[in-house]
């Protein structure tokens, strides 16, 4: 079974930068749409942006402008870039790939998720 692992979270100050990184076991990014979520303590999770089969992207408009998601195929990896950062970003963030087929059917893959905290 295929598995997402993040990295790229950190603290970092109002206006700032960081990039997250979504790595995963084996090549899907071709064939797969993958998304970041965000989710807050008390909140639900919320779809932060999405590429579908590489190519195509969507962005919650909060984050528009200021995010970008893409993928590099030959490391199987998706990255988000966040730029001009605010304090409600502060939250952890999760890699997705929602609808991946695999020997025993399809499967919604989640990564660990990772902390990113902005200081105003």
């Amino acid at each position: 079974q295929v598995q997402l692992v993040e990295s790229g979270g950190g603290l970092v100050q109002v206006g700032g930068s960081l990039r997250l990184s979504c790595a995963a076991s084996r090549s899907i990014f071709r064939t797969n749409d993958m998304a970041w979520y965000r989710q807050a303590p008390g909140k639900q999770r919320e779809l932060v942006a999405r590429i579908r089969s590489g190519s195509s992207t969507y962005y919650m408009d909060s984050v528009k402008g200021r995010f970008t998601i893409s993928g590099d195929s030959a490391k199987n990896t998706v990255y988000l870039q966040m730029n001009s950062l605010k304090p409600e970003d502060t939250v952890v963030y999760y890699c997705n790939a929602p609808n991946v087929l695999s020997s025993t059917g399809y499967v919604n893959v989640w990564g660990q998720g990772t902390q990113v905290t902005v200081s105003s």
